[in-house]
């Protein structure tokens, strides 16, 4: 225990119980000493484990729906990644639902694992983690340079989609509904329509 606790930060705030920040290494040492179990649906954001919301049956489809499709369409070059890590800067290691990667000949078996390097789309289905997809999860993937984001919003039956990351934001910001299609940056020729998803 006493090597995971040398990678891990306390930080005191004013009127609070001590918070611990941990490093992705920390986080992984956790698991391998049994202390984080696969059956905990958790991740690590900003040196925080943040349990995950549960998912209920339209996010399961959403993503099943979108794994379906997206692996379908997607060129050679590129392998999808379902609520698989991605490591993003020594403090941070979510789960996205979906994510495009380029691929590698050892398909990510050996190290390095995933980084935000690899990433061309992350895709986020949002039920009960609306908000803590946009406020957190988004300006992490925008720090880290993820050039697309969509997030599919299942209880306005709509997809927002964010390009261009600068400064810690996205520059480019829209949305697409039921009639629309949707179509990544870096792939324009996968057309994928909303209402299949939502």
């Amino acid at each position: 225990m006493d090597a995971i606790d040398a990678q891990a930060d306390t930080v005191m705030l004013p009127g609070w119980a001590a918070r611990h920040r941990f490093s992705v290494d920390a986080y992984h040492r956790m698991g391998e000493a049994g202390i984080l179990v696969p059956a905990d649906r958790i991740e690590l954001i900003d040196g925080e484990i943040v349990e995950m919301a549960p998912v209920g049956s339209p996010h399961i489809g959403a993503v099943l729906t979108l794994n379906q499709l997206l692996t379908k369409a997607a060129p050679q070059a590129v392998l999808v990644s379902v609520q698989s890590p991605i490591q993003m800067g020594g403090r941070s290691e979510p789960e996205p639902d979906l994510a495009l990667l380029r691929a590698r000949p050892d398909r990510y078996r050996r190290p390095p694992p995933p980084s935000a390097a690899d990433v061309l789309l992350i895709i986020e289905v949002s039920d009960t983690s609306l908000r803590y997809d946009r406020e957190v999860k988004l300006p992490l993937y925008a720090g880290q340079g993820i050039p697309e984001v969509w997030i599919v919003d299942l209880a306005a039956r709509a997809v927002d989609i964010h390009r261009n990351p600068e400064n810690g934001a996205y520059a480019e910001v829209t949305s697409r509904g039921l009639s629309e299609t949707l179509q990544p940056v870096a792939f324009p020729d996968i057309r994928i329509p909303v209402s299949e998803i939502v």
